[in-house]
């Protein structure tokens, strides 16, 4: 039984190669969709948290402003309720300070209760994890990371273009009746009288 090859002339493996690159696009482009949707169902499922927080001290308030402990806090909304004085206790009239969502900053630089330390007292609203969004982030994370193999993939596709073009070869060289075991037209003939 004859055993027929394939005959695209200069293109050994060049299909394989194309089919990894596909494969590969395709691949990284799924990954991109659904890393997108993931973080967006995340966001859509934090629990909306509001606390209150009694007398926070807060250091040496200047007119630069100094930041509440929550103001880290994912989409924070700080509702100032009662300022004071830290060491005697008087109450901050809001003339003296002015509040920028979870920042408070002295307005007259020297006068007054600038650069002390103040209590305040406030309510904050902020977006909390939950089971949900702690499920929705691990497995966005570990889907993004699939990108990590793509090296691996694209070498061993290349070891695969190199293992054909080494297998053709030899099949041209076995062909061409230069060495024993080829067809028999012309097998075993080189240098022969």
């Amino acid at each position: 039984m004859k055993t027929t090859f394939k005959q695209d002339k200069a293109q050994a493996g060049l299909t394989i190669l194309l089919s990894l690159v596909v494969m590969l696009f395709i691949i990284g482009l799924i990954v991109m969709i659904f890393t997108l949707m993931g973080s967006e169902l995340k966001i859509a499922t934090y629990t909306t948290t509001t606390t209150a927080v009694v007398n926070e001290t807060v250091a040496s308030v200047t007119e630069a402003g100094v930041d509440f402990a929550t103001v880290s806090y994912r989409d924070v909304v700080c509702t100032l309720v009662l300022v004071n004085n830290a060491t005697g206790g008087e109450s901050i009239t809001s003339t003296n300070y002015t509040q920028t969502n979870c920042n408070i900053a002295s307005t007259v630089a020297g006068v007054g209760y600038n650069d002390t330390d103040w209590n305040v007292t406030y309510s904050y609203t902020y977006e909390a994890d939950n089971t949900a969004t702690d499920t929705m982030n691990d497995t966005t994370s570990a889907v993004a990371t699939v990108t990590d193999w793509f090296d691996i993939f694209v070498v061993i596709g290349a070891m695969v273009v190199l293992i054909l073009l080494t297998v053709i070869i030899i099949t041209a060289i076995r062909s061409s009746g230069m060495v024993a075991g080829g067809e028999t037209r012309g097998a075993n003939t080189v240098g022969t009288a």
